[in-house]
């Protein structure tokens, strides 16, 4: 297995596993899955699905790249930036989309199989270039950065349609049950 064929595997894989992210919490409703997988059908909480898949996925991909003995760079820094970059690049092609012609689920699922495709792209070639070790070091503290600002917005959300709840009419977890 080559490189590219790994990219062809992981939009294939990180696409699965975010039908799965997205029913974690409601198997599994605890206050550390609350941070990591979307509490509700609000557009923030969804983008916990892409950040989060990508990031699950490296486990796998690392291993299959060192499995097939590629050499690669970057693998923390394109981890984090791939994961980081799925969702402006959704929102931006995503907000236009849901304005005009309104909530679809064949829309939604295929903006995200597209989004997939991009950062892939993306990855392949950051894990390409030379390595940048001050990135590489820095993209784990961003990665721990990122999760405690989905978990403190998913218990403070702003109170704006990224955040609500459109199905079930509310914001916050702090409306939904929770075990701690």
């Amino acid at each position: 297995m080559n490189l590219k064929q790994i990219k062809i595997l992981s939009v294939i894989l990180i696409f699965f596993i975010s039908f799965l992210a997205h029913f974690v919490y409601n198997y599994f409703p605890n206050l550390l899955i609350s941070i990591f997988f979307p509490v509700n059908e609000s557009i923030f909480e969804h983008m916990k699905i892409l950040f989060t898949s990508i990031l699950l996925y490296g486990f796998i991909e690392y291993f299959l790249l060192i499995k097939n003995n590629i050499n690669f760079n970057n693998f923390k820094f394109q981890l984090f930036f791939t994961a980081f970059i799925s969702i402006p690049i959704y929102l931006i092609i995503y907000l236009p989309i849901r304005y005009f012609c309104k909530e679809n689920f064949i829309v939604s699922i295929g903006l995200m199989l597209f989004v997939y495709v991009i950062v892939e792209i993306i990855s392949y070639y950051i894990l390409k270039e030379k390595e940048y070790r001050f990135v590489n070091d820095l993209s784990i503290p961003l990665i721990i950065l990122c999760y405690l600002i989905f978990g403190y917005l998913t218990y403070f959300p702003f109170e704006n349609y990224l955040f609500y709840d459109f199905l079930e009419n509310k914001y916050s977890i702090s409306d939904y049950r929770l075990n701690f």
